[in-house]
């Protein structure tokens, strides 16, 4: 285990932004944090980086106790979401600042600015400052920033959420590109659902100061643990029927409610309904219908407003959830 958080406390006045948070990311594991704004993730990677003191609880790196240790003697390396770049240093010198102010040989600092250049593709920009480079150019120097420590854990802190969604998506691709390279531990912090799931090796979602579940991308999405995972996760959002709604569609477990992914609400089952607006997003057509229902078709089989359907739910795609707890019910 590479960064292990036990029972982690932190509040701000009357404030309470980590509740008892527990938490290991793996050796050579990308962990994806996510949760709504507010919930407390970037105030953890904080925590982890020393950036903030915690009032309870531990945290250890690769064995260590860093709980009260400054954040220089933690050997981590951040990425923040500002690329915190010194405008008047040319790409080449942000990225060996940390390693000068050390005072790493110049040989040694060439060498590694080098080799962090490489594995992020601006070998070609090392000269220019950052008001020449684009957005998605800036955050590569931030990443060859961080690279260059060649530190014992990544916390990256949603590095891509200034980006147009063209460079998110690219972006996106060269960090899964560096993690599966490098091979390092990485703690990234995202409120971005899709970066999540598309990224990480195991995801860890947040709510409230507290973890509600971690897990593969498949296991939060196909079996969330809660209400509350499984409102969070999916576009368009999970849809919940009350029991009195949804024994029209299948008997449910007493005492809690239906939940079905909007992909998984059929339009050829038996219960009447009425189309009352289709939204056509590029491949996909997400179809409201009666009863504040969505379901996701295809957009060349998307039926038209003010059209009757049938709607339908697979017992295999069903959820069910505690009504009180909000906790999941059966497998």
């Amino acid at each position: 285990m590479s960064v292990v958080v036990e029972g982690l406390e932190k509040r701000f006045g009357s404030v309470v932004a980590l509740r008892g948070v527990t938490l290991e990311a793996r050796d050579g594991e990308l962990l994806v944090v996510v949760g709504p704004s507010g919930c407390g993730k970037s105030t953890l990677l904080r925590c982890i980086a020393g950036l903030e003191a915690v009032d309870e609880g531990t945290i250890s790196i690769r064995g260590r106790d860093v709980t009260r240790t400054r954040p220089a003697e933690r050997n981590v390396s951040m990425v923040f979401q500002s690329y915190a770049l010194f405008p008047h240093l040319t790409a080449g010198e942000n990225i060996g600042f940390g390693l000068v102010v050390r005072e790493t040989p110049k040989a040694e600092v060439r060498r590694r600015v080098a080799d962090a250049v490489a594995l992020v593709g601006i070998a070609h920009l090392v000269e220019r400052r950052p008001y020449e480079l684009s957005g998605g150019e800036r955050q590569r120097v931030a990443l060859a920033r961080a690279l260059v420590r060649e530190p014992e854990a990544y916390l990256l802190d949603e590095p891509l959420s200034n980006l147009d969604a063209g460079t998110r998506v690219e972006m996106r691709t060269e960090l899964r590109r560096l993690h599966r390279q490098v091979g390092a531990t990485m703690v990234y912090v995202t409120h971005d659902q899709i970066e999540a799931l598309t990224l990480a090796d195991r995801v860890a979602v947040m709510h409230a100061g507290r973890v509600r579940q971690v897990g593969t991308p498949d296991e939060v999405y196909r079996r969330p643990a809660d209400r509350i995972v499984a409102a969070f996760l999916g576009t368009p959002r999970m849809n919940f029927l009350a029991a009195t709604d949804a024994g029209a569609f299948l008997a449910i477990p007493e005492g809690s409610e239906l939940g079905v992914r909007p992909e998984h609400l059929r339009l050829d089952g038996d219960v009447p309904a009425r189309v009352e607006l289709v939204e056509v997003a590029g491949g996909d057509a997400y179809v409201h219908v009666t009863g504040g229902l969505v379901a996701r078709v295809p957009a060349d089989a998307r039926p038209n407003e003010g059209d009757e359907v049938r709607l339908g739910v697979r017992g295999a795609d069903a959820h069910f959830f505690d009504v009180a707890t909000g906790e999941r019910v059966g497998s």
